[in-house]
């Protein structure tokens, strides 16, 4: 893959500092919720925002790591900890936890359009960048419901996630192979990951189940 022009590559930066916003949200709830003390909700937090992210880096072994060379992140990640211990209750958990579902969509959407073409440029097949699209979008919020004791969401409410990443990774390379342009690329990663996403969420799609 040829190298991106300075826009694409600020593009791809501005996609993932709006995912890991977005992902670190959920962490933040998730760690409230379960009544976590400050060192608790931030670990889930740091999870839920960089682990996907981390874990990509490290297969594909691309240093310096997202919140390595955005320090100021792992600052703002440590205000929102104390604001959120501060001022949240728990009865306000359960009607943001629904209304998360959807910047969650997005989030999932962003950080799997990040995986993708960070992937690209290191010169990785297209599988492989799908797939690391896919780690992206995915693994922070299975380590952070690990952190939790909790089976992870993306495993379990049968309602497509991972796959949404998947074609939405499809959709990237397509688009690339097409029109030669990873910015336009990056855009409708974005576009039919968090579309399937919020489809899903919206008509209630499942995925088979084991019979019993």
């Amino acid at each position: 893959m040829q190298d991106l022009n300075p826009w694409a590559e600020t593009l791809r930066v501005s996609v993932e500092v709006a995912a890991t916003l977005a992902f670190a949200l959920s962490g933040l709830f998730e760690g409230a919720r379960k009544r976590l003390d400050a060192v608790g909700v931030f670990t889930v937090t740091f999870l839920a925002a960089f682990g996907g992210g981390t874990l990509r880096d490290l297969l594909l072994d691309q240093r310096p790591f997202f919140w390595v060379a955005h320090v100021h992140w792992l600052w703002a990640l440590m205000g929102m900890t104390v604001t959120a211990m501060a001022f949240l209750r728990h009865r306000h958990f359960e009607p943001t936890e629904r209304a998360m579902q959807w910047p969650d969509a997005l989030g999932l959407g962003l950080f799997a359009a990040a995986g993708v073409s960070k992937a690209l440029h290191s010169g990785s097949p297209m599988l492989v960048a799908v797939l690391m699209g896919v780690v992206t979008g995915v693994f922070g919020g299975v380590l952070r419901d690990m952190v939790c004791n909790e089976i992870p969401r993306a495993f379990r409410d049968h309602r497509p996630y991972a796959i949404c990443a998947f074609l939405g990774g499809w959709a990237y390379v397509g688009w690339w192979q097409v029109s030669g342009a990873p910015s336009q690329a990056l855009l409708v990663c974005v576009l039919v990951t968090a579309g399937l996403r919020g489809l899903a969420l919206w008509r209630n799609w499942a995925l088979p189940a084991w019979r019993i």
